[in-house]
């Protein structure tokens, strides 16, 4: 199972919300890239990036940010932001390694398929659920897509990987939502990226029983409740 430590970007700064929920962002610093480099330290191979100002109003105003973070690690994959070709192309010049695409795949038929096919290996959807249904636009609107049919489509429009993230346990330190997980690890041909709600080493050992793709985890290493050495020792089995 690989490790993605999370860097959440609101206005320049590392933040992360609870439940989604803009009203209530925390902040970590205003460097970014000294963050990641701590990551890097500590042993991480693998980096999720969002910018969550892209994510709710659209355009990419933390690529900056982005493009500093790309070249600071060998495999960085973005949220939010990706919402034409335009824009997917700007993110995977920078050198980001797989763009995901969220609201986009929703809202334009057709978008997703194209760009997976385009840059086969680069590209993976951003499904994000309440109660199973998908959430777009900051996760601030309801699409009456359900998460799991979505999944289930998604082999055919040739994207093998999708970042599902169960929005009631992002940032909320309650555990992760193992039974969605291991539903949608059953899709065939679809690596998992499980996030949201990775608390503890029992979070942590929960999904590696599962034997998904990976896992993202954001607050518990930002807050210090994680240390991502050990996390790392105890997936690769050195604990």
């Amino acid at each position: 199972m690989k490790i993605f430590p999370a860097i959440d970007l609101s206005n320049g700064r590392v933040v992360r919300l609870a439940e989604g929920d803009y009203d209530r962002m925390t902040v970590y610093g205003d460097d970014p890239v000294g963050i990641a480099e701590g990551f890097l330290e500590n042993g991480a191979k693998y980096l999720h990036v969002v910018d969550l100002d892209a994510a709710k109003s659209g355009g990419q105003p933390n690529f900056a940010v982005v493009e500093a973070l790309s070249k600071a690690t060998d495999f960085l994959q973005i949220g939010g932001g990706g919402r034409d070709e335009a824009s997917v192309e700007r993110y995977l010049d920078a050198g980001v390694s797989r763009v995901v695409i969220g609201s986009a795949a929703v809202e334009t038929p057709g978008f997703l398929e194209k760009m997976a096919r385009k840059y086969p290996g680069k590209i993976a959807a951003g499904v994000d659920a309440r109660d199973g249904m998908m959430m777009i636009r900051g996760w601030r609107v309801a699409t009456g897509v359900n998460a799991f049919e979505f999944m289930r489509g998604l082999p055919d429009m040739g994207v093998d990987t999708a970042i599902f993230t169960d929005i009631a346990r992002d940032g909320m330190m309650k555990g992760p939502n193992t039974a969605a997980y291991e539903r949608a690890k059953q899709i065939p041909g679809l690596n998992v990226i499980a996030s949201g709600g990775v608390s503890g080493e029992d979070d942590v050992l929960a999904l590696l029983a599962l034997d998904i793709y990976g896992a993202i985890i954001g607050r518990a290493l930002l807050s210090g409740a994680l240390s991502l050495k050990r996390v790392i020792n105890l997936v690769e089995g050195s604990l």
